[in-house]
């Protein structure tokens, strides 16, 4: 028994084929300016957190997304901020790897 040999398809629309190529490498971040990026105080004994835990995941999110190491993922972050016009601090890496 032969394997069916595959199904050969060939492009006929180019423009629409380069505009789905051009859509698929888009990259969308929603970052929502009402979200806690400071950590609130909590009263507990040692120092506090600066961020909070929304922060934190974030940075980690765009880490393991984009396979960076820490030092790297902070300077992503940082210029994520500041294409949405967002003054910010950036979580240190030390910070991230410790939280």
């Amino acid at each position: 028994m032969s394997k069916p040999s595959p199904a050969r398809y060939r492009t006929t629309n180019w423009s629409s084929y380069t505009a789905s190529l051009r859509k698929r490498g888009s990259l969308l971040i929603w970052l929502d300016k009402e979200m806690t990026w400071l950590a609130p105080p909590d009263g507990g004994p040692g120092r506090p957190a600066v961020f909070s835990d929304a922060a934190i995941q974030l940075c980690l999110t765009i880490k393991v997304l984009f396979k960076l190491p820490l030092r790297q993922t902070t300077g992503m972050v940082a210029s994520l901020l500041k294409m949405a016009n967002l003054d910010w601090a950036v979580p240190d890496y030390t910070t991230l790897c410790r939280r």
